[in-house]
């Protein structure tokens, strides 16, 4: 089997760029014959074509992305199969997606979402995303890199550090946790909230109406922002430095980050809604807080981006679902028995990272790639 991927290759720290490399990694120690390249790089794509002769071309992105991904190859007549995310909601390439003899989603609120919007599902399998279980595993709090990480960030070894990532917080839940805190503090242990955010414009504004809300919540001294680029070789010792990740997102078709700590042994508090459901276990890795609130749009104006003319305007039929909001008081409730037990902390974090190895971990998703390939597409 000859396999070439298309992301965003140099991987960069990016989740849909991870996704792809550990496909890579997992397929080579698999022994198969792969090669990456850049999703948008036509030429370099055409000359792996012509001398690699790949027997299936794998694309990884979103449905946006189905220029790069899938009509490129197929004009050289190749195989193309997708794994693709989604972002609540799928506007356009139904008729090229639903054409692939296979197409892979990250999870099943993902395949809602593109049969929801059009795709029959018929040629959809879910395929999760992999974890490197060898670089995110658990580390003693005495590490000194896990050491220098909360030194960094201002953390006492005495106080609990609650923790988000993402390319910006609120999008992860930052808000509702930070209510949630507000409604916790004055029983809670000592505990500093800090939120790992990208460094970008739209960042750095939602980063001011998040800290204008930690102000108003009266924590804003318990509240650090952190917007510094970062690799992945920095991502385990951060994760490892806290004692609580907490990601109850607002639209997650996957959960990366809330995988890759639980596979740090670091207990998680999620949303019960989207790619949660399939990757923490509700009570045993994680706490997901139930849905208080769906965000639902009646129309969209869409653009190039997405395959259509500028300021395209589509009305729907039916609101659709396209952001969630978690319930602040099962938040407060789940972070309040999480701070006050560092027992049940260990024992979810134990938990979780069993749950990871055992489903996510990048060798199990390579070898499940490798079955869905040969059992729908006859390739060995």
């Amino acid at each position: 089997m000859k396999v070439l991927v298309l992301y965003d290759y140099p991987p960069s720290p990016a989740g849909l760029a991870t996704q792809g490399s550990l496909l890579h990694k997992g397929l080579e120690e698999l022994g198969v014959d792969v090669c990456s390249v850049n999703f948008e790089s036509a030429q370099e794509k055409e000359w792996y074509y012509r001398w690699f002769e790949p027997d299936v071309v794998v694309g990884v992105g979103y449905w946006g992305h189905c220029p790069h991904l899938v009509l490129h190859p197929q004009r050289y007549g190749l195989k193309v199969v997708p794994w693709l995310v989604a972002d609540g909601y799928m506007a356009n390439y139904q008729e090229i997606l639903e054409a692939c003899p296979l197409m892979l989603v990250t999870s099943n609120w993902v395949k809602k979402v593109y049969t929801r919007d059009g795709l029959s599902g018929k040629n959809i399998e879910v395929l999760p995303v992999g974890c490197d279980t060898d670089a995110f595993r658990p580390r003693q709090m005495t590490d000194p890199k896990v050491v220098a990480v909360r030194e960094a960030l201002g953390v006492a070894p005495d106080q609990i550090m609650i923790m988000t990532v993402g390319g910006d917080a609120a999008s992860k839940g930052a808000q509702e946790v930070m209510q949630a805190l507000a409604i916790n503090d004055p029983k809670a242990p000592d505990w500093k909230y800090v939120c790992k955010v990208w460094p970008q414009p739209r960042t750095e504004q939602q980063n001011l109406v998040d800290l204008q809300l930690a102000t108003h919540l009266g924590i804003e001294k318990n509240v650090v922002y952190t917007t510094s680029r970062v690799s992945r070789n920095f991502m385990p010792y951060l994760l490892a430095a806290c004692d609580i990740y907490a990601a109850p997102s607002r639209l997650e078709g996957f959960g990366m980050i809330q995988i890759e700590a639980n596979a740090c042994e670091k207990p998680v508090v999620g949303i019960k809604a989207m790619g949660m459901l399939d990757t923490l276990v509700h009570g045993k890795t994680a706490y997901l807080a139930a849905v208080a609130q769906e965000v639902r749009m009646k129309e969209a104006i869409l653009g190039d981006e997405a395959g259509y003319e500028s300021q395209h305007r589509v009305v729907f039929k039916r609101p659709r679902t396209v952001d969630y909001r978690a319930s602040v008081h099962d938040i407060a409730n789940y972070m309040m028995d999480l701070m006050h037990n560092p027992d049940l902390r260990t024992k979810m974090g134990k938990a979780g990272r069993e749950h990871v190895v055992e489903n996510f971990d990048y060798r199990v998703v390579a070898k499940k790639f490798i079955k869905l390939i040969s059992e729908r597409l006859g390739i060995s």
